[in-house]
């Protein structure tokens, strides 16, 4: 179960990705062929991982909603693959919205492809017009994983999503005027519960610049920052 939650954290952890901007979304890429890449570290700042998204296969629907999928390849310390998967975002002009029903065939998913799974929830909405001291509302996912009679649930919910602040943020691929966002997100997999805050750094055009997790005891656990955007 440790490598569900793990994975699930990962989700959560660059849920706020992206490059880019166009006309709908101003902060996620809803152009297709963008590239961009997160290094992950832990808490002594030893290197963790890579994350690697590619925005693929863009749409517009009747209505005018657009609609983009990005491709995620994540890499051990090593550089060696562990995690492939694909997951929808879409625009209305407001902002975006990430539809947890689209990420019932997430990578983490692959490891029970013997197994009926059934992923339900409520979106994260990440508006266009971010303001110091906006609230912004809930999400939640619910997983269910049976097989011959047996089920694994596991619960994640993000609440207290608020903006904090404004900071200038220098990475390896630049230095960006950012919004701050925090978070608190409660998790239970099958009856273990944890809790972890999340402080994201995102900018305008650039999306996710930085992200920082913290214990129940606000010690740090792991960060992330962005390492390379191709356009």
């Amino acid at each position: 179960m440790k490598s569900i939650f793990t994975t699930l954290i990962v989700f959560f952890l660059f849920t706020f990705s992206g490059f880019a901007q166009n006309n709908c979304s101003k902060y996620y890429p809803f152009e297709e062929g963008i590239t961009f890449q997160y290094t992950n570290f832990d808490k002594k700042g030893k290197l963790s991982g890579t994350i690697d998204y590619t925005t693929t296969n863009y749409r517009k629907e009747d209505g005018g909603l657009e609609i983009v999928t990005m491709k995620v390849n994540t890499k051990d310390k090593k550089g060696n693959k562990t995690v492939d998967f694909y997951y929808d975002i879409s625009c209305d002009g407001n902002g975006i919205s990430i539809d947890f029903k689209s990420l019932g065939n997430m990578g983490m998913l692959q490891q029970f492809e013997d197994m009926e799974t059934e992923v339900t929830g409520t979106n994260i909405i990440i508006p266009n017009d971010l303001t110091v001291g906006q609230e912004l509302p809930d999400s939640e996912m619910k997983m269910k994983i049976s097989m011959a009679g047996m089920s694994m649930n596991v619960d994640v919910i993000t609440k207290d999503r608020k903006v904090i602040g404004e900071e200038n943020l220098t990475t390896p691929a630049g230095t960006f005027n950012c919004i701050i966002l925090q978070s608190t997100t409660e998790s239970n997999v099958m009856g273990k519960k944890m809790s972890h805050t999340t402080k994201s750094w995102i900018a305008e055009r650039v999306g996710m610049v930085k992200q920082e997790s913290y214990d129940d005891k606000g010690n740090l656990m792991n960060y992330s920052e962005l390492t390379k955007f191709d356009k």
